[in-house]
């Protein structure tokens, strides 16, 4: 019998989904905002709403389990054809599957509502951007003990998913879900017609900056480079890359002020707001839905993504190689968009075992290549790297192999501290603002950071 539910998610496309797994746009992102609020205070006035179950594990014992996996139809089908076969493995443990929520952005409203209810499942899938906010509800498991056991290979996933789960460094909530980053992708067709050379893993961002003005032709709206500036969290993580390649942070190392606005950030947006104004070799995406398909049409030479946009370009027949970021220095550090498997505190240990139990054995890499790999999205372990399931999906998708690799260079994460979510607002406006000349970087990241303050301020 099959527990999943895919009646909520049928309007979803593909794209949406890839959009998902970036981190969802800004508008999303700002709605999670309050909704994490809500969940700390939920866990303040209501810690003990939930009723304690069994305190003592009996493996065998009957049990239930509630899994919502805010995945899409085809996505969810994997993991209900996994969950069936867990099942029959352990005949006691009923595992009920259901998206949870009629959208992925939508699960922070409903943990939030069910927390207060005591309703909360077990398992749940959750934007990486949210784990500092379920950590503090007060509600989560601490599996710090168990990923540190060797079977588990925990350090076989990518370094900024780890840190995701681990927020505060204190606790582990949960698993890695979806793992991904942006790698530099270009049209061979368009720099062909350019006469220039296709890009390397040594580029810098002085070869990246020549590159896109040489293959910018006005006569015929070619543009070299294209970049978000509608404001989303998608305009401000393509900035992070470069920030960090110039030994900048986003935050200080507590978390409580900006520090992108320093020498590094201010670096950083400077080459880009050269490139946009003074080159005109960037075409400026207001909707973040045009760069895409304008690459994918030869009417873009580079665009920085990652592996949602490999199945498009195929279906499209573009031409394309894909290549590690430019770098500074030879560092060629990448950001991830990490999300992940939270799992809850029922106070029941028969739960909070098979909760584990089912959670690590869907990351391991056996399942793991049956789920994200078959999927289309990067495989979550480094181990998987070399099996032949991978690599039929790699030349099924070309360039997915690179962005594996390229997981290496993915060693900071975002910050998932609450603010986060006006950070990236404060920062997306301000980076918008300057690449349609509209301001100068060094003011512009000044009143992003000022304004951030203020808001990591009222966490």
């Amino acid at each position: 019998m099959s527990f999943l539910s895919h009646t909520t998610t049928a309007a979803r496309t593909a794209a949406a989904g890839h959009a998902r797994r970036r981190g969802g746009p800004g508008p999303r992102l700002r709605r999670g905002l309050a909704l994490g609020v809500a969940l700390v205070t939920a866990a303040g006035t209501l810690a003990g709403c939930a009723s304690a179950g069994s305190s003592t594990l009996d493996e065998s014992a009957d049990v239930e389990i509630t899994m919502w996996t805010g995945q899409d139809d085809a996505a969810g089908q994997l993991l209900d054809d996994l969950a069936q076969e867990f099942m029959a493995e352990h005949p006691n443990v009923t595992l009920k599957l259901s998206p949870g929520a009629s959208s992925t952005e939508q699960l922070l409203q409903k943990l939030s509502a069910s927390f207060a209810g005591g309703t909360y499942p077990d398992i749940s899938y959750a934007f990486g951007s949210w784990a500092s906010q379920l950590e503090k509800s007060g509600r989560t498991l601490d599996i710090s003990d168990q990923v540190a056991e060797a079977d588990v290979a925990w350090e076989e996933f990518p370094e900024a998913a780890r840190k995701t789960v681990q927020p505060t460094g204190d606790r582990t909530i949960g698993f890695p879900a979806v793992v991904d980053n942006i790698s530099l992708l270009y049209n061979e067709t368009v720099f062909d017609e350019a006469g220039v050379a296709y890009p390397t893993s040594d580029w810098t961002w002085d070869d990246f900056r020549a590159a896109a003005d040489q293959l910018t032709d006005p006569s015929t709206n070619t543009y070299g480079y294209a970049y978000s500036v509608s404001g989303s969290e998608e305009t401000t993580w393509q900035l992070w890359p470069h920030l960090w390649q110039n030994g900048g942070e986003i935050l200080s190392e507590d978390g409580t002020e900006a520090t992108f606005d320093g020498e590094a950030g201010v670096e950083a947006l400077t080459l880009l707001r050269d490139m946009a104004v003074d080159d005109e070799s960037v075409y400026l995406d207001q909707t973040d839905t045009k760069f895409g398909p304008l690459f994918a049409s030869d009417r873009v030479g580079m665009i920085t993504s990652g592996p949602w946009q490999l199945n498009d370009l195929k279906l499209a027949g573009t031409k394309y190689g894909v290549v590690e970021l430019p770098g500074t220095d030879g560092d060629h550090q990448t950001v991830s968009g990490p999300d992940v498997w939270a799992l809850f505190d029922h106070q029941d240990a028969n739960r909070a075992y098979w909760s584990y139990e089912f959670a690590e054995w869907l990351t391991s890499a056996e399942q793991d290549l049956r789920f994200n790999v078959e999927y289309g999205n990067l495989p979550l372990r480094s181990s998987e790297a070399d099996s032949p399931e991978f690599q039929a999906k790699a030349a099924e998708l070309p360039g997915l192999d690179v962005m594996q690799a390229n997981a290496e260079n993915a060693v900071h994460a975002r910050p998932t501290v609450p603010g986060y979510v006006d950070v990236s607002t404060a920062v997306g406006q301000a980076v918008s603002e300057v690449l349609q000349g509209k301001g100068e970087p060094e003011e512009a990241l000044r009143r992003a950071a000022d304004d951030s303050d203020e808001a990591l301020g009222d966490r």
